[in-house]
């Protein structure tokens, strides 16, 4: 595997971003058509994008950074297929190789569906082990995702 990191996604990319994001998301999250995921990409500034690449040349993993409120935010999606075996370790390493600081929000909650009916895992406990802090009283609830926000700082640990 490899990471690959860029400014901006050829078309080939975003399609590959989007089934991730379809396949991998909860249901609720899902975007019906490849013009809202490039709506969402097109409206998030200061962007890099990092790639998980395998042997096959195909992308099994995407992440982005940018900017928000002043912070520098982070979105990771794995192909469930390469869960715990610390390709996501591997891209967070190399997300914080660029940034000194990092936000987000993450599911919390377990048993969320996914689109093929699987159930979401969250991935809250990966985070904590990589660093991240969970910031109490800052929830994200909708109809759509209930999430916590995390941040990572450099030399915070």
């Amino acid at each position: 595997m490899k990471i690959i990191v860029q400014e901006s996604l050829n078309v080939k990319q975003i399609e590959a971003a989007f089934r991730l994001w379809n396949n991998e998301y909860p249901e609720k999250l899902k975007f019906d058509k490849m013009e809202g995921f490039n709506d969402y990409l097109n409206n998030l500034d200061a962007k890099k994008h990092f790639l998980l690449i395998d042997g096959e040349e195909s992308i099994v993993g995407w992440s982005a950074t940018f900017l928000r409120d002043n912070e520098k935010w982070f979105a990771i999606i794995l192909n469930s297929n390469i869960h715990g075996k610390s390709y996501g370790t591997s891209i967070l390493n190399e997300i914080k190789k660029h940034e000194t600081q990092l936000a987000g929000w993450v599911i919390d909650k377990e048993g969320v569906l996914r689109a093929d009916g699987r159930k979401y895992r969250s991935p809250l406990q990966f985070y904590i082990k990589n660093g991240f802090n969970v910031l109490t009283g800052y929830r994200m609830e909708s109809e759509k995702i209930s999430a916590v926000k995390i941040t990572w700082q450099l030399n915070s640990r």
